[in-house]
């Protein structure tokens, strides 16, 4: 990928290919239609994802600029709660880029310095003809714009609102991440992990992280006794 300037690094495994879409594949199918037509520049807008905590926002915005790069276009992945620190003209000198994904909206909105910058990007991508991908729990009408222009702006993009994974796709979720880190998963084990922890899958991808720690140091297989073990090990360290 060309780097740009202050250019976010993409987690690896953040790819169309090791994401479960579930409910979701008409949004998928669209961002991957989106990206190619940003690589050739056919397709121009503005679009909006939505939708709860650990839904998968990330990856997808991620997995675009990924799916991008890999045509030879420009793209740019922007997480705003990660930016705050830098300034508002961190959004600034993303002229080259064909494909601009913005995550996590709500850090930045009420606040006009950061609104302004915001606006400035928005009617450059807009104006060059490039693709703007943005994310957030609620969709734009709900968050408290204090410029009316980027809230209108906003509110006019396209929305594609994701839902959160059933239980079958949570436990393929898990299985794939496991086959990813080179493991296997019985769907045994990925039961017991739905049926002791909160089914979201960031919590259970963090967990399926310290399992497989504790199962390459000790060269054992993810069975549900195994799994207990760890767990055990690891209560047993936070109460001392």
């Amino acid at each position: 990928m060309k780097q740009l300037p202050l250019a976010m690094r993409l987690r690896e495994r953040a790819l169309f290919d090791s994401f479960v879409p579930g409910a979701n594949a008409a949004v998928v199918a669209q961002l991957q239609a989106l990206t190619a037509g940003a690589a050739r520049r056919t397709l121009t807008g503005v679009y909006w994802l939505s939708g709860p905590h650990g839904v998968g926002k990330t990856h997808l915005l991620q997995a675009s600029c990924a799916l991008a790069a890999s045509t030879g276009a420009k793209a740019a992945y922007l997480p705003l709660s990660q930016l705050l620190a830098l300034g508002p003209e961190s959004l600034e000198g993303w002229h080259e880029a064909q494909l601009v994904a913005l995550d996590d909206l709500a850090a930045i909105a009420g606040q006009r310095d950061w609104e302004q910058s915001l606006f400035r990007l928005y009617r450059e991508v807009e104006e060059r003809g490039a693709v703007l991908l943005a994310a957030a729990v609620a969709p734009p009408l709900l968050l408290q714009f204090s410029l009316p222009d980027l809230g209108s702006r906003f509110a006019a993009a396209t929305l594609l609102p994701l839902r959160p994974l059933a239980e079958a796709g949570q436990r393929e979720a898990l299985r794939l991440r496991a086959h990813l880190r080179g493991l296997e998963l019985p769907e045994e084990t990925a039961l017991y992990l739905q049926r002791r922890f909160r089914r979201d899958l960031p919590t259970l991808y963090q967990l399926l992280e310290q399992i497989d720690a504790a199962a390459l140091q000790a060269q054992r297989r993810l069975t549900v006794p195994f799994i207990r073990q760890v767990l055990a090990d690891r209560s047993g360290r936070a109460a001392e």
